[in-house]
């Protein structure tokens, strides 16, 4: 018999043994490191997820606003809205509209503070926000959209609650405005916290208007 041979298989066999021994724990070692890393992902990643989420606070917008108000010379609209308002909506979309965007860039420092949110949606609401807006607004509140106009030292120049000329009544929100006496009011409220044009008015007020239901609802004439 060739011991060289046999001295080969039995090493070649203790080799194979211990393999299949060291085999098993290897992968023991890597479904453990797989699992604490799986299970660190459930713990941390929301954890890291609702850091980034979570809504700056009013304070802090308020206070980046009113610095950049004082560098650019502008003053401060502070905007209220909700993700469900859909008359918000339409405000910012006359506000960037091509027409009257140049206006009130160089007018106004624009924030917006989120607040009256409901269910899965309260996350988005900006901490302090709905604070300030009841400082502003007052107990017979006015819904969204409602805006504050500051100057940079944040004291409030305008807001957009308009009392109706002759009425006792208090004086109500206008939110988005949209009718002929809202955006009239709207003009004045403008008048009031910025330098703006005769073309400018023009501009504005024939955006705002296009907000008007009938506007939207009006039939298209068959030429």
């Amino acid at each position: 018999m060739n011991l060289t041979f046999l001295h080969k298989n039995t090493y070649l066999h203790e080799q194979n043994k211990y393999a299949s021994c060291i085999r098993p724990l290897k992968i023991n070692f890597v479904r453990r490191k797989l699992k604490l890393f799986l299970l660190s992902l459930i713990i941390f990643l929301p954890l890291a997820v609702s850091a980034q989420e979570k809504p700056e606070s009013s304070s802090k917008i308020m206070d980046e606003a009113y610095s950049l108000a004082a560098k650019e010379g502008k003053n401060v609209m502070v905007v209220f809205h909700a993700s469900w308002c859909g008359w918000c909506k339409k405000f910012d979309a006359s506000v960037k509209d091509s027409t009257c965007k140049p206006f009130f860039d160089k007018s106004f420092v624009i924030v917006h503070l989120d607040i009256l949110e409901n269910g899965d949606k309260k996350s988005l609401e900006n901490p302090g926000a709905k604070a300030l807006y009841d400082k502003y607004m007052g107990a017979t509140g006015g819904g969204v959209p409602y805006f504050l106009i500051f100057d940079k030292k944040g004291n409030l120049i305008a807001d957009s609650k308009v009392k109706p000329e002759g009425s006792d009544k208090p004086a109500e929100n206008i939110g988005c405005p949209s009718s002929i006496d809202e955006v009239a009011a709207f003009i004045q409220i403008l008048k009031k916290s910025s330098k703006i044009s005769n073309s400018e008015i023009t501009a504005v007020t024939e955006r705002f208007k296009k907000n008007s239901i009938k506007a939207v609802t009006a039939p298209v004439k068959k030429q």
